[in-house]
């Protein structure tokens, strides 16, 4: 595990001062935590911040909007990016899932102020308060639309929201402990719950009823995805003919991020295993790459990069901190991981 350098607090704000300071550590495994700062001292002749380093760190390349800084003695460095812009009036409390409309016009979050909003995504303007979930919202998404709101409670309540007047058109019930994630079949006539009682469920949204139960894991159930399977696997069949209701999930594979460390795959419309991969501990989320090459990270923070077609071994093991991984994002030919740190 490689040593991780973090700035404490937020660098961007406090070096926007003339005499700003922020805090540096340098953590590696079985070593003290080395700590030091960074300082301004003003502006250059071209406008960039001088910015200097306490004894141990170096401050490498500097511009407006990010920051390189470097520890020899653990021979890491880390370039720290500004946020673009910063939305401080939306929630009052920790955000605890939020999402983006397809177009990028709205955003949509929760709180563990118990509220869910959605705001402008250009000025964090919020347009409007969604209200009727009993107890906290732990998870919120848009349908590909960017009209509609899908969100799941601590109340095992799920809901389907209208964006334009905030208006819940569509409850579903079944689920008996509170649900900690959804997806979205294709276009959205199906969606997906996953639940602390240990299963996932597939919904019809025009009769507002339960398709099926995918999966009874015996354990809660912390994070899905839906993905098309690479064409090679074998995804088993269905026990009954599907619903004519059910769209979508032909060639699916549902992943299931277990509490009792275990990852699933499960056939979406045969509800058939098709891999059990046991990680170092409770998996808390879980996404797709490719049809082939999946993610899903760890309560103890590891993230795990795994080939559907043979998850005997994982292709790799990331760990930047002992941190949890909370969610995970596809981006570009990579991905983007939040940790708890």
């Amino acid at each position: 595990m490689a040593a991780t350098l973090r700035i404490q607090s937020d660098w961007s704000r406090a070096l926007s001062k003339d005499e700003g300071e922020a805090w540096l550590s340098c953590r590696s495994p079985g070593k003290p935590t080395l700590y030091g700062s960074v300082t301004r001292r003003g502006l250059s002749s071209d406008g960039v911040p001088d910015i200097v380093a306490s004894e141990g760190f170096v401050v490498g390349e500097v511009t407006k909007k990010s920051i390189l800084i470097s520890c020899p003695h653990e021979n890491v460095s880390t370039k720290f990016l500004a946020p673009y812009t910063s939305f401080c009036r939306i929630h009052q409390k920790s955000i605890t899932c939020l999402d983006i409309s397809s177009g990028g016009g709205l955003g949509v979050s929760t709180s563990t102020d118990g509220t869910m909003k959605i705001w402008q995504a250009a000025n964090g303007e919020i347009r409007r308060l969604l209200e009727g979930h009993v107890y906290d919202v732990n998870c919120c998404r848009f349908f590909p639309s960017g009209l509609v709101v899908l969100s799941g409670g601590m109340d095992a309540q799920l809901k389907i929201w209208s964006a334009e007047d905030a208006s819940c058109v569509v409850t579903f019930k079944g689920h008996k402990g509170g649900i900690l994630d959804t997806a979205i079949v294709d276009r959205g006539r199906n969606v997906l719950s996953c639940s602390r009682d240990g299963t996932a469920r597939l919904w019809d949204c025009g009769k507002s009823a339960c398709l099926g139960v995918i999966a009874d894991c015996g354990s809660p159930v912390n994070g899905i995805a839906a993905g098309t399977a690479d064409g090679s696997l074998n995804l088993g069949t269905p026990e009954t003919p599907p619903s004519e209701r059910e769209v979508g999930t032909e060639g699916k594979i549902l992943l299931l991020a277990r509490e009792d460390k275990k990852l699933q795959g499960v056939g979406l419309q045969s509800r058939q295993p098709v891999f059990l991969f046991v990680g170092s501990d409770a998996f808390n989320c879980c996404t797709f790459l490719s049809s082939t090459y999946i993610l899903a990270g760890t309560q103890d923070g590891n993230i795990y990069q795994l080939d559907v077609r043979n998850t005997n071994a994982p292709i790799q093991v990331i760990r930047r901190s002992g941190a949890p991984v909370l969610s995970l994002l596809p981006y570009r030919d990579g991905f983007i991981a939040s940790q708890g740190n």
